[in-house]
């Protein structure tokens, strides 16, 4: 009787529990969603179209118009020069560079010059007697030879038979051959062919200098160009002779350019055409980073904004009513890096000058500048 009392108490206690628990569960009520009253804050600016220019905007590093790289057409030992053959050195027009031992092929030109005076000290006789309207300017000539000078032109012929005479003794075919070998000579000696500054040295005097090998890089750091690549929107308004200007980074500095050649194929793949920008002026080194601005034409009643105010759907924001934002769509002139030209927004209606993440059509704001 005890166990079966025990046992019906517990059940009875189960049951309560039961009943209790539901009944608290239905009378709970789900707690009421508190409204987020947070309203941002925007600052504004009154629109205002004007006749504004188009700027083709561009940028990249300016190179020497005038560069060479220095080679040797001929082998030989670098002998030491006045000054030292090093970057940085700088040279006039004409001043030589670099110069090479040349006794043993000088000794062996002069040797065919003695040659070719020994062979016309040859047939001075046969002129004499067979050719005696021809002997004097050869006579002339000799008197004037030096070996150690280089070579006059020959007399011209007077007449055949004196053209075949003179073919036949290997006279002509010895003077050209003399002549390759003085301007071989030349080229023991490199001059500057402008006036300008060394890049690049990379021979030392007492080094064996073979043909072909390259001996360094000579520059005129007078005259530069900027390599842009342009939009092909704006193809017709790069017309060679077309003024720019040219700031640095920091845009304290400013230079004066123009338009000096323009590619004739477009890139196909980044739609682009290469055009190159003549400068010159106090301050500019090869290498520097400068920035072009290009005018391309004005045009009536736009706006400049910048450009992370434009949407991806070309629209611009407007706050209305003093308190709500309205997206409104806009006609889109040009872009740039850092601006975007707009027509299409009215004149007086305010409109966000700071962008603001989130923004959507409806939203409420509050203006941080009413003034």
């Amino acid at each position: 009787m005890r166990l079966l009392i025990s046992i019906l108490l517990g059940l009875a206690i189960l049951a309560g529990a039961f009943f209790l628990s539901k009944k608290l569960k239905d009378s709970k009520q789900p707690p009421r969603a508190r409204r987020d009253q947070t309203v941002n804050t925007v600052y504004v600016a009154p629109a205002q179209n004007m006749d504004l220019p188009i700027m083709i905007e561009t940028n990249g590093t300016i190179k020497a118009q005038e560069r060479i790289e220095l080679y040797s057409e001929v082998q030989g030992v670098l002998l030491p020069g006045k000054r030292a053959f090093k970057p940085g050195q700088r040279y006039q027009k004409g001043e030589q560079l670099l110069q090479m031992d040349s006794k043993e092929f000088y000794s062996s030109l002069v040797a065919q010059r003695s040659n070719l005076y020994n062979s016309i000290v040859s047939i001075m006789p046969d002129l004499k007697f067979d050719l005696p309207e021809s002997f004097d300017q050869w006579q002339a000539y000799l008197n004037e030879f030096d070996i150690q000078k280089t070579l006059k032109e020959l007399p011209e012929p007077l007449n055949e038979k004196e053209k075949y005479f003179i073919n036949s003794r290997q006279i002509v075919s010895t003077y050209f051959t003399i002549k390759n070998l003085e301007e071989r000579l030349v080229k023991y000696k490199i001059t500057a062919p402008f006036s300008g500054i060394l890049t690049e040295a990379l021979v030392d005097p007492g080094t064996l200098i073979r043909t072909g090998q390259k001996l360094g890089s000579l520059i005129n750091p007078a005259v530069f160009e900027l390599e842009a690549n342009i939009n092909a929107d704006y193809l017709e308004y790069l017309k060679i002779g077309k003024r720019v200007t040219i700031n640095d980074l920091s845009g304290e500095h400013t230079w004066n350019g123009f338009v000096k050649r323009v590619n004739g194929i477009i890139d196909p793949a980044t739609q682009t055409v290469q055009a190159f920008i003549q400068l010159s002026g106090a301050g500019l080194t090869e290498g520097m980073f400068l920035e072009a601005s290009v005018t391309a034409q004005t045009e009536p009643n736009v706006m400049e904004i910048d450009r992370s105010l434009l949407t991806s759907d070309n629209s611009v924001f407007v706050v209305r009513n003093d308190s709500v934002l309205k997206k409104e769509s806009v006609t889109v002139v040009s872009v740039s890096d850092r601006k975007a030209m707009i027509r299409g927004v009215e004149n007086g209606a305010l409109m966000l000058n700071r962008a603001l993440p989130g923004a959507y059509d409806g939203m409420i704001v509050q203006i941080s500048n009413p003034e």
